[in-house]
């Protein structure tokens, strides 16, 4: 397109002299007015004897003039050049040579009046000073707010002005304000104004597009709002009309335009820069507008294809402006492989191939941060999402590479019973449990005391102590506001929690909890754990809707991505459930989605699928093989033994506690740590902010409801506390008032 070739070039013309029209007529003026006075001078000079000092000015001025047109012809700046500077000389030479003449000739006949008169004549019509330096002299002052054309256009702007006041089927119309959409593009608009009491003519496309040579159609006139016909809204847009041109003969970029991009389409605004269609897979890549961020909504994305089953829409965004959408015919992830020694082997960068992704990738996640140090990672599932399974894929992977896995169970070791007897030290039931982390946490304090001592600022693997990594399993079975443990011996687990989870990293302790939501109801009413959670690796397998909205709004998920929970079976052709329903049918399940998830990790987030586990006799035969493999990582011996006498200790004080005894006096630690816990009765019996707001929106998810009814609803919560949660929601616009008091979901 010419607009675009010829936009990046508009710069002024550098060897001419942008001059407006008034200046030059006032230059043209002023050296007429010369030339008058100066004919004066040449009549009268001449026949004064006392004028001896005009005659020698007039013999310096022709010598100076002859001298200079001498040094410009030996510059050889070429022929343009030196005419120049002879049109520049020319009053003075021949205003000399008058003079000279009329002085050296006795007496005064009549031809020295008449070439005196004559020569400021012929020099006031020419104008040969101003005419050198490119000016014209023939034209009147501009009026006012009038555009001239004679000047070179200094920027875009002043370049469509230019080309609109300089074409003929514009008339006497001016361009103005003109205003372009982006600074790299040649997209812009104007106003077009008439003369007092004319309207603006109706140019054709054609005489349009003529006047900035672009395509026919991406130029147009409209209407302007509350205005005459002497005013019109002009629109260039050779850009747009670029992609529609190319949306128009590729069906694609059609449907993206139409139903995506639209303003009312599933991604207002997002750019389609790329796609690629293979055999299973159609992958499109997506940019944001300049200076806006990744919008894409899974669901709204899916109902725009008409996909029938969300999951096979697929997104991936790098949080800022960049995206991949990937729509599969039949599901990826539906059959994958067993795992292998070597995709369970730490790389140098501290990560594990734990599973595949959708586009054949293998979805990789750190076991270490050679950067940060240990890991703080939360695995979230409901029952059957493959949580453990995928928790027992980790930790073979942590024996096969060295990390000394201390693992406990709330669910009594029925969770992980492989890892009984394989791993350095695996506590099950929630005394043992709380036991585990109290001693691991003893475990830091030791390595912290240690490394204060030596003056060791970091943590290195092997050097002098091994990686741990401290494994919980249904750790919401103590930490749950629904758990029936006392409430002193949760309290005393959740600042446990939050405490190794801020320490360890720099002491190489890293901790992983699983739990099958994100509640802070869940996590002891803690925003710490969840927050520190989120620095880590999160694990997100099939939840429900309540949990995956928390995650977004909680602002675990990137920001821009929307996404649907994962269902518990594929749906493998069989039809919706919506299908079945009409048809009076049962709907036929497919494959259970068991070890998907998404995974979510420095702001990216991908889907993955854990490495398939062959079960057999309530076992996974295949994990086993692969954890025996290697010999179990241990702790140096004197951690050994700082480990082993706090966990008795603290198994012994935990079993009290949960039988309601010892509530008021826990010592922490062993005798190398001897800390005293003395007041766990709880110094607020409110609900943090975070978990009421959670329970607030928990509340809305089954339609609006007025705010004494949720004052109603939580009465352990005070009714100023509510109305401040409230109050917060909807200032943050998680929630929206339909009424006075009346409050829903924001959508």
């Amino acid at each position: 397109m010419a607009l675009i070739e010829k936009t990046p070039t508009l710069t002024p013309v550098q060897d001419v002299e942008y001059t407006p029209a008034h200046v030059i007529h006032r230059r043209v003026l002023l050296e007429r007015l010369i030339y008058g006075a100066t004919t004066l001078g040449i009549t009268i000079g001449p026949h004064y004897e006392g004028a001896w000092p005009a005659h020698l000015t007039a013999g310096a001025i022709a010598a100076g003039s002859a001298a200079w047109m001498w040094h410009k012809h030996k510059e050889d700046n070429g022929w343009h050049s030196f005419i120049r500077a002879c049109q520049r000389a020319l009053p003075f030479i021949t205003g000399a040579g008058v003079y000279l003449a009329n002085l050296l000739h006795p007496g005064t006949p009549w031809w020295e009046y008449a070439t005196a008169a004559g020569w400021g004549l012929t020099m006031i019509g020419l104008a040969p000073f101003t005419r050198s330096r490119h000016l014209p002299t023939d034209i009147a002052p501009a009026p006012t707010g009038t555009l001239d054309i004679q000047a070179p256009p200094r920027n875009f702007e002043e370049w469509c002005t230019h080309q609109w006041a300089a074409s003929r089927t514009t008339g006497n119309t001016r361009l103005t304000h003109v205003t372009r959409y982006q600074p790299d593009l040649p997209d812009f608009h104007g106003i077009v104004t008439a003369p007092t009491g004319e309207a603006v003519p109706d140019l054709t496309p054609t005489q349009l597009a003529a006047v900035f040579d672009c395509p026919v159609g991406a130029v147009w006139l409209e209407d302007v709002p509350n205005s005459g016909p002497g005013r019109k809204h002009l629109v260039a847009a050779p850009t747009s009309h670029a992609r529609q041109t190319q949306a128009d003969s590729d069906p694609m970029r059609r449907l993206w335009e139409a139903k995506i991009a639209h303003p009312k389409g599933a991604a207002p605004g997002m750019l389609l820069t790329d796609y690629r269609v293979d055999e299973n897979r159609i992958a499109l890549r997506v940019t944001a507008p300049d200076g806006e961020l990744i919008q894409l909504n899974q669901k709204r994305l899916a109902r725009a294809f008409e996909v029938a089953d969300a999951t096979l829409l697929m997104v991936e965004t790098d949080g800022l402006g960049d995206g991949l959408i990937s729509i599969y015919k039949t599901h990826p992830l539906l059959n994958v492989r067993e795992a292998t020694r070597e995709d369970l082997t730490m790389q140098a960068d501290g990560t594990i191939a734990l599973g595949q992704r959708p586009d054949g990738r293998t979805g990789r996640i750190p076991l270490y941060d050679p950067q940060m140090g240990a890991i703080t990672d939360l695995f979230v599932g409901a029952p059957g999402a493959g949580k453990s399974v995928t928790l027992l894929t980790v930790i073979t992977a942590e024996r096969i590479s060295g990390i000394v896995s201390i693992v406990a169970d709330a669910q009594d070791g029925m969770s992980l019973p492989e890892v009984d007897g394989r791993v350095y030290h695996f506590g099950k039931g929630i005394a043992a449990t709380a036991a585990t982390l109290a001693a691991a946490n003893d475990l830091g304090k030791y390595r912290e005391k240690i490394s204060a001592a030596n003056g060791w600022g970091s943590f290195e693997i092997g050097n002098p102590w091994p990686l741990v990594n401290v494994t919980l399993d249904e750790l919401n079975r103590i930490l749950s506001a629904d758990s029936t443990v006392p409430r002193p011996f949760r309290k005393w687990v959740t600042g446990l929690t939050g405490d190794t989870q801020s320490t360890g990293r720099k002491l190489g302790e890293g901790i992983r909890f699983a739990a099958q939501s994100i509640h802070l109801a869940d996590l002891g009413d803690k925003d710490r754990i969840r927050a520190n959670a989120k620095n880590g690796t999160v694990w997100l397998g099939r939840t429900n809707s309540s949990t995956t909205q928390h995650m977004a709004k909680d602002g675990v998920l990137p920001p821009g991505v929307d996404l649907e929970p994962i269902p518990r079976y594929f749906n493998t052709g069989g039809g919706s459930a919506i299908d079945a329903a009409f048809e009076g049918k049962e709907a036929k399940n497919g494959a259970i989605t068991a070890g998907m998830a998404n995974i979510i990790n420095g702001g990216s987030l991908f889907l993955n699928r854990t490495w398939f586990a062959r079960k057999e006799n309530k076992t996974y035969p295949g994990l086993i093989a692969l954890m025996e493999s290697a010999p179990i990582p241990r702790l140096t011996p004197e951690e050994d033994r700082v480990f082993r006498e706090s966990y008795g200790y603290w198994l012994a004080h935990a079993e009290l506690l949960l039988a309601g005894d010892d509530e008021n006096s826990i010592q922490i630690g062993t005798g190398a740590a001897e800390q005293q816990l003395t007041d766990l009765d709880d110094e607020d019996d409110q609900p943090s902010v975070g978990s009421i707001k959670d329970r607030i929106l928990d509340q809305l998810t089954d339609g609006p409801l007025s705010l004494k009814d949720i004052r109603h609803r939580l009465d352990d919560v005070a009714p100023g506390s509510v109305n401040n949660a409230m109050a917060e929601l909807r200032e943050a616009g998680h929630v929206t008032a339909l009424s006075r008091g009346i409050y829903q979901l924001t959508q």
